[in-house]
């Protein structure tokens, strides 16, 4: 007799951020995802929150609530992770010890996996990391295996996570976009997608971030031109430009370091997490190590913010984190006049890097760009294109799976009714195979 399937919405329901979904059939369960919201923690990519006890960052709405997971009849088997944004995987030094499953993770996220266990301050967190690439399957139990499938996103080794049981499969696809001509890794994984769609999905838990934007996401080739026609598309060469983008956006920042090197200015990554995401890209075979200088640490970053002003701003291109202008982040600390590296009047501000619609977020970001308006800068705005699908990706999706049953997540109401008009745009009905659910809910799948 085949068992019954479940999805129990943890988190990432109501909001975007702190996504955690729980899959269980019959009295096993397989986690996906355990991620922080980024902007109940006041910053982005540095977030700090090894020192924080899980209650309290309950409390505060920063990590998933799994309190749910208590009254559910089973097992957690597995701990399976999209990619290594830390909406996915921030909460996982704090919560993944009590389920004592093994992570499995492609080797890029795992790495960073290791590292967000490693600097946990308060929870002994032993559960193995199982490092596994695209293409890969991993045997749960018996009667369930995770395969990952190669997808595109705004961070590398992102994956769709196929969970196949006795009573079908459901396919977990947070996040991604359908880029067919990115500038690093391999294009998405369509023939496998496709022989998917064949085979028969059951259910297909997708992000709706950008649902509600139209059109397709232009390809990382895009933005790659965008970003070099900002910063070598213009005779105004001797002025001094400061460059921000996402840490993790290991694509993104190599071309960045490729316009450097043609601009004859040297690439200088500045910050923490620009820190930790470029060596941890290095490990993976994603970067080199000699294509840029690295600096960390606040006082190795304010000795070459200082070097920089010494030997002339025209000789370099500095990377540094600071778009959503997150307080103490390196670009706050300039516009704030907390360096050497004094702004003066023409020098380029180049945001790669849209804006994350949060209030925090918008509020901050709005700050420093007046700060550094005051201060003479020119300010390119969103010389970005998203990581995220929008609506005739998803649209694309749906008909290359075509799922019995479709669960929209990662996001609130409004992202989630935007996805429900693609789905009945495509033939799907609300309570009848596309399903709305919210944090702490569990939908049983008929």
């Amino acid at each position: 007799m085949s068992r019954d399937i479940s999805i129990i919405a943890v988190g990432g329901y109501n909001e975007v951020g702190r996504n955690m979904t729980a899959i269980r059939i019959g009295k096993d369960i397989v986690v996906m995802d355990m991620g922080v919201r980024l902007d109940r923690v006041q910053i982005h990519e540095d977030t700090d929150v090894e020192s924080l006890h899980a209650s309290d960052l309950i409390a505060m709405g920063a990590i998933p609530n799994d309190s749910i997971m208590q009254s559910i009849d089973g097992k957690v088997r597995a701990i399976a992770c999209t990619h290594g944004h830390l909406d996915h995987i921030g909460a996982i030094s704090k919560l993944a010890y009590k389920y004592r499953a093994p992570i499995v993770a492609t080797p890029f996220t795992a790495d960073l996996i290791n590292q967000e266990i490693k600097s946990e301050r308060i929870f002994s967190v032993n559960n193995p990391v199982r490092a596994m690439p695209a293409g890969g399957r991993f045997r749960v139990t018996e009667e369930i295996e995770l395969e990952f499938i190669r997808v595109q996103h705004s961070i590398v080794d992102a994956v769709f996570i196929a969970i196949h049981t006795d009573r079908g499969t459901i396919l977990y696809a947070n996040d991604f976009k359908i880029d067919r001509s990115p500038t690093l890794g391999e294009p998405p994984d369509f023939a496998r997608l496709r022989a998917l769609g064949r085979e028969g999905v059951l259910a297909l838990i997708t992000e709706t971030t950008n649902a509600g934007i139209s059109g397709k996401t232009p390809s990382e080739q895009i933005a790659k031109d965008l970003v070099w026609d900002a910063l070598i598309g213009t005779e105004e060469s001797r002025s001094g430009i400061l460059v921000t983008t996402f840490s993790s956006h290991i694509a993104r920042i190599k071309a960045i370091i490729e316009a450097a090197h043609k601009m004859d200015r040297k690439p200088v990554l500045l910050g923490r997490s620009m820190d930790k995401y470029w060596n941890t890209a290095i490990r993976a075979g994603y970067a080199c190590k000699d294509d840029v200088a690295v600096f960390g640490r606040r006082k190795s970053v304010d000795k070459a913010l200082k070097r920089i002003i010494s030997e002339g701003k025209d000789k370099y291109l500095p990377i540094m984190t600071g778009h959503q202008g997150e307080p103490g982040a390196i670009l706050s600390r300039v516009a704030n006049g907390e360096t050497d590296f004094s702004i003066e009047s023409g020098d380029r501000v180049v945001f790669s890097a849209g804006i994350i619609p949060q209030p925090l977020n918008m509020s901050n970001r709005a700050t420093v760009e007046t700060k550094l308006k005051m201060r003479g800068a020119r300010i390119y705005d969103n010389v970005h294109v998203s990581g995220h699908a929008c609506r005739e990706d998803h649209w694309e999706l749906l008909r290359m799976i075509n799922p019995e049953h479709v669960i929209p997540s990662h996001g609130n109401l409004v992202s989630h009714g935007n996805y429900l008009m693609i789905a009945e745009e495509t033939g799907y009905s609300l309570g009848s195979n596309v399903h709305l659910v919210r944090n702490g809910q569990e939908l049983l799948i008929d």
